[in-house]
């Protein structure tokens, strides 16, 4: 970096070099050309470079040294004459980021861009240049690296520095892998600096770089990064977590011992599989003492286990829990569902001979792999795989995480640089994630429903699964069903969750504000509150979902207009008979049972019979204070289902606009009259219509009420006498 790069000697010794060194440019066209151009060095490799190019043969058996040689005698002329704080020849830095790369497999051109990433920004090569000698791709990278070291890490400039930072690494990933080298190799050596400037680095590094690793899946990084900025922020912490270490490093190890079992019972068991053991790092100790208080042995390390294939893994997990004792609560598959940074294992917890528990993970070779390097491991995401280019002007990147694609599209949509670094801020800081498997309610009961696995924040509620499966298009959503049950947008969800999210058919829907209470990722928040901000009027809060859905006014809720049939009901007498001589018959508005209930009547004042069905919540109640049934049937044709008769409905639905009118409408095609409608306000989206309607023939009730349930957001129809009680024990 151009931080780290000096000239040694005193002012006029500096002086004089630079003149020197500026003649020595001028000359860099024609003989660096010449020089790269030319036939390698007679022993093959430059000394330098040898241990870079083994290990990356490594990874990549039959890779081209050529390109990596010209490019380090490119650096190596460029850079030289300048050195670090420490004392140490500059090209001792992108050496060391080159090697980096390399134990992490990244492919050719990345450590080619990797050994020239500061040569633009440091010397007075050029972009041309880069892109003359080694090509389109390595010049994009090499750019994108020079536009992060640009920017200024104070405080005030975080906002826009991100910014820059996060459209540069969004249309190639490696930009963002070679810039977290780079860090890796600067904090290894930043002890030359003075202690606040360390800590500076460190607290960039702790809030957005090491984020910004995990979501990569570049654990690796992520783990030695995490120490270096534990040493620097938090000495005390470091030095007893260290002492701690070295005092279990002394005592035999019970999870070698509980290793070499594995072996055993994996190997009888006919399963080719290495099991290692994997000790923690530095902050992973600190967390788990922090955790558990007291820490054992087997705290400090997990047991890792490595097979050939997918179907492995289970049969791996199949035997350890069959000749071990399984922590059950501490199983998790990530490979029939994948974290958001591409890792797939299977963590598990067995419990040794002694006692002591073992954290376990089961995974393949590739796996490994993909899970220490990350995106670095998939190679280049952008080569044509069978003849097929990526469209023009697009650059299409299988590798590209979700999350970063979101990330792109708010710097977008968001103008404001301190809305946005906070929303950023916001996001790296979700240390956790959970998997929810996602269907969608067809809206138009024309197809079924399609849906998979989305990642989401801990603590994300049916707001921020409904925006991060639709984007903007989740204005629409009405409400969810968690795990089979009906539940509130608000709902939190848990890791392994089954969502179906139910949409509104009207695109004019739109959220509420309370969603912004519930909405818990940026993308959830910032899309809510653009949709609400365009519809803000003086004096008015926009129409959500829940106000639009009752086609009347605020005032005639209660009841919408008692709207008359025009047809009377049929005389209770003639539906309904009691065992009380003489008496009259009236049936319950509560409940207006109807042919074939089951039926029980109470004796009210004039001799009257009140009719109500079974299961009516007043039945009950009647009975409490001691007062006697009275017997009643139906007479003979009603309860063949014959003749007219009066019900009450309960319709339980989502808020959307025009309910009211096609509930009706599905009401009128069964033939039945509305005798009167009322709708309750809006509650958390969801809203109660209830009809009293006058049937033509009782037998036809089961068919209203289906024709019913199946218009859009209609989640159920209950009867009255029974539906508030349901209600209550809804979630």
């Amino acid at each position: 970096m151009s931080a780290e790069a000096t000239d040694p000697g005193n002012h006029g010794a500096a002086a004089r070099k630079r003149g020197r060194r500026r003649l020595e440019l001028r000359g860099l066209r024609r003989i660096g050309r010449a020089a790269l151009l030319g036939p390698a060095p007679r022993d093959g490799l430059p000394h330098a470079l040898k241990h870079v190019a083994k290990v990356h043969r490594h990874h990549h058996p039959d890779a081209d040294l050529e390109t990596l040689t010209q490019a380090y005698l490119l650096a190596e002329s460029s850079h030289r004459g300048q050195v670090r704080k420490s004392g140490e020849p500059y090209i001792t830095h992108p050496l060391a980021v080159t090697l980096i790369l390399a134990e992490l497999g990244a492919e050719t051109t990345t450590l080619t861009a990797s050994l020239l990433h500061d040569t633009v920004e440091d010397t007075e090569v050029t972009l041309d240049q880069v892109r003359e000698l080694f090509g389109e791709e390595v010049c994009y990278l090499v750019d994108g690296v020079t536009k992060l070291e640009k920017v200024d890490y104070g405080a005030a400039a975080e906002p826009e520095t991100f910014r820059k930072m996060l459209v540069a690494t969004g249309n190639d990933v490696r930009v963002m892998s070679i810039k977290l080298a780079d860090r890796l190799h600067n904090m290894r050596t930043l002890g030359v600096m003075r202690p606040e400037k360390q800590a500076r680095i460190a607290k960039v590094t702790r809030d957005v770089l090491i984020p910004l690793a995990e979501r990569l899946g570049v654990q690796a990084l992520k783990a030695e990064l995490e120490d270096l900025v534990f040493a620097i922020l938090h000495p005390e912490e470091y030095a007893t977590t260290r002492a701690l270490v070295g005092e279990y490093a002394k005592r035999p190890d019970p999870l070698a011992v509980l290793a070499a079992r594995m072996r055993t019972v994996l190997d009888e068991a006919g399963i080719d599989a290495e099991v290692h053991v994997r000790p923690r790092h530095f902050v992973s100790v600190h967390r788990v003492r922090l955790a558990r208080r007291e820490l054992t042995g087997a705290d400090l390390g997990r047991l890792l286990v490595l097979v050939a294939e997918d179907a492995d893994c289970y049969a791996v997990l199949g035997e350890l829990h069959t000749c071990f004792t399984p922590v059950v609560s501490e199983f998790k598959d990530f490979i029939a569902a994948p974290k958001f940074n591409l890792y797939q294992s299977l963590h598990t917890a067995v419990t040794g001979p002694s006692g002591e528990i073992a954290e376990t993970l089961i995974r393949t070779h590739q796996m490994h792999r993909v899970a220490e390097a990350g995106v670095i491991a998939l190679g280049n995401p952008y080569a044509p795989t069978d003849g097929a280019d990526a469209p023009e002007g697009e650059r299409a990147d299988p590798t590209r995480p979700g999350w970063l694609s979101r990330l792109l599209e708010w710097q977008r949509t968001t103008p404001d640089p301190d809305t946005f670094w906070t929303s950023l801020r916001d996001d790296l800081a979700q240390d956790r994630e959970i998997t929810v498997f996602c269907t969608d309610a067809p809206s138009d009961g024309s197809s079924g429903p399609t849906g998979g696995t989305i990642g989401l924040p801990a603590g994300a509620s049916c707001v921020d699964a409904a925006y991060e499966r639709h984007g903007e298009a989740a204005h629409c959503c009405i409400g969810a069903r968690v795990n089979g049950r009906l539940a509130t947008l608000s709902t939190v969800l848990h890791d392994g969750d089954s969502l179906q999210l139910l949409m509104a058919p009207d695109s004019a829907a739109g959220p509420l504000p309370e969603w912004l209470e519930h909405a818990r990722t940026p993308a959830a928040r910032l899309a809510i509150a653009r949709w609400l901000a365009g519809r803000q009027e003086p004096g008015v809060r926009p129409a959500g979902p829940g106000e639009a859905s009752a086609a009347v006014p605020p005032a005639d809720r209660r009841s919408a207009g008692q709207v008359r049939s025009g047809a009377d009901p049929v005389p209770a007498s003639l539906l309904a008979v009691a065992d009380l001589p003489g008496a009259a018959v009236r049936l319950a508005g509560c409940c207006t049972p109807v042919p074939p209930d089951t039926v029980t009547g109470f004796a009210v004042r004039g001799g009257t019979v009140t009719v109500h069905r079974a299961l009516c919540p007043v039945v009950a109640r009647m009975a409490a204070t001691g007062r006697q049934p009275v017997g009643v049937r139906w007479r003979g044709a009603g309860h063949g289902g014959h003749g007219g008769c009066r019900v009450t409905l309960l319709a339980e639905a989502f808020s959307r606009p025009h309910l009211l009118a096609d509930l009706t409408e599905a009401i009128a095609s069964q033939g039945a009259a509305v005798v009167s409608a009322a709708v309750e306000p809006p509650h958390e989206q969801r809203v109660r219509h209830t009809y009293t309607l006058h049937l033509p023939n009782a037998a036809g009730l089961p068919s209203l009420m289906r024709a019913m349930r199946q218009v859009p957001g209609v989640f159920d129809v209950l009867r009255a006498g029974r539906a508030r009680q349901a209600a209550v024990l809804r979630p």
